[in-house]
């Protein structure tokens, strides 16, 4: 349960568990361990994921549902990370990107291009330069929705002027 209110991201509702009267009975390493991983997903930091993951590897590596969901999770934590550090910029070197966020180049550079291909941030990485420009996130041009529902409109109104003009003949 601890796990399914961290991967929905309401880390808090993990610490409200634990302090209450049936979150007491249940104490240990393994609990330790999803507080850890919750503060580290209430603080965002892959660090103190990495760290976590490191410390409690024997309580959370055993099982593989939950290493898969904590897969899951860094790829979360990480591009929240990524997308936060590059929101300021609108050209970022992705070594800076990696140095501050502690990772090596390749993953950085590998998440950055997911995340556009994905569409959930906007621009294009000039590998050339080792350079992410970033695009301001510019609405979608609506001309040609109302062009299609325009042609929609006047296609109903010929079928009717056709459907008139067959009953005069």
């Amino acid at each position: 349960m601890l796990l399914c209110k961290i991967m929905l991201g309401a880390p808090d509702d993990v610490h409200a568990l634990l302090t209450g009267k049936m979150g007491l009975k249940y104490s240990g390493r393994g609990i330790d361990a999803m507080k850890a991983i919750a503060d580290a997903g209430k603080k965002r930091d892959i660090s103190i994921f990495n760290n976590t993951i490191s410390e409690y590897d024997d309580e959370l590596k055993k099982d593989p549902v939950v290493q898969n969901h904590l897969k899951s999770l860094y790829d979360n934590l990480l591009e929240k990370n990524l997308v936060r550090i590059i929101e300021p910029y609108s050209r970022v070197q992705i070594a800076h990107v990696a140095e501050t966020i502690n990772l090596p180049y390749d993953i950085v550079e590998k998440k950055l291009s997911q995340i556009i291909l994905d569409k959930k941030f906007s621009g294009i990485l000039d590998q050339g330069s080792g350079v992410l420009i970033v695009y301001d996130g510019s609405e979608s041009d609506q001309t040609y929705t109302y062009a299609l529902d325009t042609i929609t409109h006047m296609g109903k109104v010929v079928d009717v002027l056709f459907k008139k003009a067959q009953k005069l003949s």
